[in-house]
């Protein structure tokens, strides 16, 4: 396919969730420093900020190394483990997929509160400074002395990571993947998630940013549509192939390339795999020149869940409940609650820990103190 020649659709969504998040965590950072001296010191705010960055760059240049050496023996040795059931991965990457953009979708609509989320989790770390004397020479107290470099240096480093291991299994077994098409997904999708970032951090106005994110996550959810369709196009096409013994779609778009027994449409031409310009529709929104019962279904059935939740979560957040179960919340039916229970904060508990953290303050080699 042409687009993955380029542009790996895949590639781009992967790299855009994790730089988002990333660059949410160093907008509050940043914000937090320009509040807490900015306006005070600014030769310390300048120095603080510095470190800032120094850990953004070097956490983003070591997850750089550690996808292109991961790509590059991919390539160099031609290890396509994939090749004797290829329908059958990108199904299973389709499906993988669906289910990290509408987990995505959900969060950039509700981005004010991841914010609020990783303003506890900051402020939590910068108390944490040991009383005893002797404890500060200990490697976690030199960690905190230098917190406003290895802060952003772990979360890049980390969320770097993890889209590096999502890269390197998505990226690979889209079919006809070539090396070319990553670069501009990965930079595209850097700049986005950088853009948004800024936009935080410069106060962009509530609306104008909600609007912008609704727009987004709607484009999202018809990418994620299209790949949930995909998927059960590509579980069809690989029973059809196993049973035909070859690749019966990229033979042509007449009799013989689909299974009829289980096909509601067909027409003989604007075949994603082998004509240029519908492998975009394709990548976007799903299209296939056959549909299949299964694809249709799955289509219809992933937007009737999609609005289903939607619609829970909506009235959650104007009842405090969902319907017909007054002391219940969607997070009540999370299978991690139980370990997340111990780390949640009343409103009153995270007052007391803005408050502690605006007593903070930094002495002339950028070291967390106390103000007296």
């Amino acid at each position: 396919m042409a687009s993955n020649k380029v542009f790996n659709v895949a590639i781009f969504f992967v790299v855009f969730r994790e730089c988002l998040e990333a660059a949410m965590i160093v907008s509050v950072l940043l914000s937090f420093l320009k509040q807490a001296i900015g306006k005070h010191e600014f030769e310390l705010y300048k120095k603080l900020r510095l470190q800032v960055w120094l850990g953004v760059v070097a956490g983003f240049v070591i997850c750089l190394a550690v996808g292109g050496a991961m790509i590059g023996v991919y390539y160099r040795y031609e290890n396509d483990i994939y090749s004797n059931s290829e329908d059958l991965w990108e199904a299973v990457f389709c499906f993988l997929a669906t289910i990290m953009i509408s987990l995505m979708g959900i969060s950039m609509l509700r981005i004010n509160k991841m914010q609020t989320k990783w303003r506890v989790k900051i402020a939590q770390a910068l108390l944490q400074i040991p009383e005893k004397a002797r404890d500060r020479y200990r490697m976690g107290y030199l960690l905190k002395k230098y917190a406003m470099f290895f802060l952003p240096f772990v979360t890049v480093l980390r969320e770097g990571l993890e889209a590096v291991v999502f890269v390197a299994g998505v990226g690979p077994s889209s079919r006809g993947a070539a090396a070319t098409s990553y670069p501009l997904p990965v930079i595209v999708g850097l700049l986005a998630g950088f853009t948004i970032g800024a936009l935080l951090y410069y106060g962009t106005s509530h609306s104008s940013m909600q609007v912008f994110l609704v727009i987004s996550t709607c484009i999202l959810y018809l990418i994620s549509a299209g790949l949930f369709s995909r998927g059960a196009w590509y579980l069809e096409t690989y029973r059809y192939n196993k049973a035909t013994g070859g690749d019966a779609s990229e033979s042509g778009s007449g009799n013989g390339s689909y299974n009829i027994k289980k096909a509601v449409y067909h027409v003989n031409c604007c075949n994603p795999e082998i004509e240029n310009g519908w492998d975009i529709f394709n990548a976007l929104l799903g299209w296939q020149n056959t549909g299949y019962l299964a694809s249709i279904l799955c289509y219809i059935l992933y937007w009737v869940a999609l609005i289903f939740i939607v619609s829970l979560m909506i009235f959650e957040e104007k009842r405090g409940h969902l319907p017909f179960l007054k002391n219940k919340r969607m997070s009540d039916f999370n299978p991690f609650r139980k370990m997340k229970k111990k780390q949640d904060l009343s409103v009153e508990d995270k007052t007391v820990l803005f408050s502690k953290v605006e007593n903070l303050n930094f002495n002339n080699e950028g070291q967390i103190t106390s103000k007296n």
